[in-house]
C-alpha cells in the first residue's frame, strides 16, 4: 500500500493548499483539524479522496488516532496569531505548544518516518539583522512567536534524543489565494485587497516603512513536499522565504497597480508584537532541501488578486 501522509490543520490555508497537491501527486492524505479556524470547504475540490478528521489534537488520544498508519507527518495546525496570542496567550499555547508535542509523542510511537514541523520567522523577534539566519539567537517578542519556538525546539528534542526525523520550517509571511481576508486577525494582503475591491480604506498600523518577506503559498507548499524527502533536511531549523523584503508602502503601491485603483491609507500607532522588518536567507533552504522560491512576490500578488476579484 502507498503511503498515508497526515496533513494538522488541513482545513486552513496553507493546510489546504498542501492537501490539494498532495491529493494531485496521487498520495494517500488523511486531514485532521479541529476547525476552529479551518473552513471544510477549502477541501471541497479534494473531498471524496481525502479522509477527514476533526479532532483536537491538544488532546492526546485524538493524536494516536489520527496517527494510525501514517508514514509521514506535515503538521500545519496552530492559531497563527501574534495578537491573538497576546489577548488569550493560554487558548494559543494549547493549540501551538501542548497539541505540537503530543504530536511528537504519538509519532513517535508509531515509528512516524519524517515530522515536518510549520515554524515561523516570528522566532527571530525584531533583530537589527538582515536577513535572518538560522544561526541567529531567537528573541520571540509575542507569545505566540514564543509557541512557535518552542515548538521547533521540541522538534530538534525528539530528533535528537529518541531519532525522530523532524524539519522545521519557518515559514516569512505566507499568502495566496483561499486565504481568509475577514477576521480581525486576518494576514494584511487578503485583507488589503479585499478592501481594495469593496473600495474600503487601508489601516497600516505604523509608518508603513516596515517590511517582511511575503512568499507566496506555492513555495511553501513545494518546500513541505522537499522537507519530506531531503537526506539533509532532519534535525534542522530552515527558513523558507523568498530573500526578498517589501515594505507595506511597496505592497500598496503594487496593489494599486494590479487592481487600478487608489488606496486610501489609514496610518495607526504600532502594534506590540509587531515585528518591524523581515527577511529570509535561504541558502540553507537551497542547499539542505534543493528549495528554490518559484513565485516572486509580484507574480503572487497577481494570483492572489485574481482569485478575490473573482468572489467580490
Amino acid at each position: 500500500m502507498s503511503d498515508l501522509y497526515l496533513v494538522t490543520g488541513g482545513a486552513g490555508f496553507i493546510g489546504a493548499h498542501l492537501v490539494r497537491r498532495l491529493v494531485q501527486d496521487g498520495e494517500r492524505v488523511r486531514v485532521v483539524d479541529n476547525l476552529s479556524t479551518g473552513n471544510r470547504a477549502r477541501l471541497a475540490p479534494v473531498a471524496a479522496a481525502v479522509e477527514f478528521i476533526e479532532a483536537d489534537l491538544a488532546e492526546f488520544p485524538a493524536c494516536e488516532r489520527a496517527l494510525d498508519g501514517v508514514d509521514y507527518v506535515l503538521h500545519q495546525a496552530a492559531i497563527p496569531s501574534v495578537q491573538r496570542s497576546i489577548r488569550d496567550p493560554l487558548a494559543s499555547n494549547r493549540a501551538n505548544v501542548t497539541a505540537t508535542l503530543n504530536l511528537l509523542e504519538a509519532s513517535r510511537r508509531r515509528g512516524v518516518r519524517r515530522f515536518v514541523y510549520a515554524a515561523s520567522s516570528s522566532a527571530y523577534g525584531d533583530t537589527q539583522v538582515l536577513p535572518k539566519r538560522e544561526d541567529m539567537p531567537s528573541n520571540p517578542l509575542s507569545p505566540y512567536a514564543l509557541q512557535k519556538f518552542v515548538g521547533e525546539r521540541y522538534c530538534q528534542l525528539y530528533h535528537d534524543l529518541h531519532g525522530v526525523e523532524t524539519v522545521s520550517l519557518r515559514y516569512f509571511n505566507v499568502f495566496g489565494p483561499a486565504q481568509d481576508p475577514d477576521s480581525e486577525y486576518s494576514a494584511v494582503i487578503p485583507k488589503f485587497i479585499t478592501r481594495l475591491l469593496r473600495g474600503e480604506p487601508l489601516t497600516v498600523f505604523g509608518d508603513g516603512e516596515q517590511s517582511r518577506d511575503f512568499t507566496y503559498v506555492d513555495n511553501v507548499v513545494e518546500a513541505n513536499l522537499l522537507a519530506l524527502k531531503a537526506s539533509a533536511a532532519p534535525g534542522k531549523v530552515i527558513n523558507i522565504g523568498c530573500g526578498a523584503a517589501l515594505s507595506l508602502n511597496g505592497l500598496i503601491g503594487h496593489l494599486e497597480e494590479i487592481l487600478k485603483t487608489r488606496a486610501v491609507v489609514e496610518y495607526r500607532p504600532a502594534r506590540p508584537g509587531d515585528v518591524r522588518d523581515s527577511l529570509a536567507a535561504i541558502e540553507l533552504a537551497r542547499g539542505s532541501l534543493g528549495y528554490r522560491p518559484r513565485i516572486g512576490a509580484r507574480e503572487g500578488l497577481e494570483k492572489t488578486a485574481e482569485f478575490f476579484r473573482s468572489r467580490v
